[in-house]
């Protein structure tokens, strides 16, 4: 059974930082693609940020600059460092684990989701 566990989430002010877990079982974690996507009320939900199985990334041009994501596959789990934080940032935050090598920010190469955390900035 696949199972992503995300932690991390909270209340914070802009500017702040937050650091996001996903915790991987039950899967090919080496293989393929890790994403973080969010969806804030009323919202799609986003591709955050992506990054394949060789360590390649991508990030959705409103993140660029402030997140990162890294994965470290001794633990299997991949991260999502957060810097600057703004409002426009809140939104409930979801670990995928994909059908993919490369870091595709596409909902559909993405087989599994984790529960989400929640990241709430005020101004």
């Amino acid at each position: 059974q696949v199972q992503l566990v995300e932690s991390g989430g909270g209340s914070v002010q802009s500017g702040e930082s937050l650091r996001l877990s996903c915790a991987v079982s039950g899967y090919d974690y080496y293989s393929y693609s890790m994403a973080w996507f969010r969806q804030a009320p009323g919202k799609e939900r986003e591709g955050v940020a992506a990054i394949g199985s060789a360590r390649t990334v991508r990030y959705a041009d409103s993140v660029k600059g402030r997140f990162t994501i890294s994965r470290d596959n001794t633990k299997a789990s991949v991260y999502l460092q957060m810097n600057s934080l703004k409002p426009e940032d809140t939104a409930m935050y979801y670990c995928a684990a994909g059908g993919v090598s490369y870091p595709s920010r596409r909902q559909s190469d993405y087989n599994y989701w984790g529960q989400g955390t929640q990241v709430t900035v005020s101004s």
